[in-house]
């Protein structure tokens, strides 16, 4: 597998990257010196992440791409292919798009299934699909990094968020199949277990705790923070870190689980080809 200094120079995508875990990808890989191709829907946010990119000293691109849409990957994809025709192959992947929207597991009514189909679409679907657009071309380069941003949400179960562990399930279970079919190929893949982050994710369900109770929007966050084992959230940056170890290292499989107090490496790496 090539050293973290043979992947400079190269481009990574980065989705979510409009804000959040994965505005802070983006900005950590354009100071080690790659091309970052900030994806995401709000153009005005990802033009932010790459000016602020660029202001560094770093190199970045934007690339608008609706995930729930079909077809809207594969299109995107050969626009990034285009976007860093002069800077380097696509050898990363970071994908840390996502929506978390809670409600009653039998709460029925009209938009109940649509809320899985959501979340399976967003936080699964359209993490794979990017695995399908662009290790294809890793592999035949015998190099690459894909680490998909699951949560402790893939690891356990939290009430009123069926849609999404399952989602998260999903993508875990995804990651760990993937790792065995390319292990020995150059590429790999691994995933990041976040408990609750400090990030716009966290502060939709803040709101909606406010909503709902009849806490303050402190008292809200503080809930939170007490459900990660290490009393506090995250930051943003403790999971690109974590994130950015993977990109560096060259592990296949493995499954680190952040929950505020320590990094745990659950599984990995897996080196032999099932």
């Amino acid at each position: 597998m090539q050293t973290h200094a043979a992947m400079q120079q190269s481009a990574i995508l980065i989705t979510g990257a409009s804000s959040g875990i994965g505005a802070m990808v983006a900005l950590r890989a354009a100071r080690e010196g790659w091309f970052a191709l900030v994806a995401g829907r709000d153009r005005a946010r990802m033009q932010a992440v790459v000016d602020a990119a660029r202001s560094g000293g770093g190199m970045a691109a934007s690339l608008e791409v609706e995930l729930e849409q079909p077809g809207a990957i594969a299109r995107a994809a050969l626009q990034a292919g285009r976007l860093c025709a002069e800077v380097g192959p696509i050898v990363g992947l970071v994908n840390a798009a996502g929506i978390a929207v809670s409600a009653p597991l039998l709460s029925g009514g009209e938009g109940a299934s649509d809320l899985y189909e959501r979340h399976m679409s967003v936080n699964f679907h359209a993490a794979r699909r990017w695995v399908e657009a662009l290790a294809p071309a890793m592999r035949a380069q015998g190099r690459g990094r894909i680490v998909n941003v699951a949560s402790s949400a893939g690891l356990r179960g939290y009430a009123y968020t069926a849609a999404y562990c399952a989602s998260k399930h999903a993508l875990l279970g995804y990651t760990r199949a993937a790792a065995r079919e390319l292990a020995g190929s150059g590429v790999s893949i691994a995933a990041v277990c976040p408990h609750f982050v400090d990030s716009p994710l966290t502060d939709a369900s803040v709101q909606r705790l406010v909503e709902k109770t009849r806490m303050s929007a402190a008292e809200a966050r503080e809930f939170f923070a007490k459900q990660n084992p290490g009393g506090r959230l995250l930051s943003t940056t403790e999971v690109a870190d974590a994130i950015w170890s993977l990109i560096e290292g060259e592990e296949n499989g493995t499954i680190l689980e952040l929950d505020g107090a320590r990094v745990l490496r659950l599984e990995g790496p897996v080196r032999e080809k099932a």
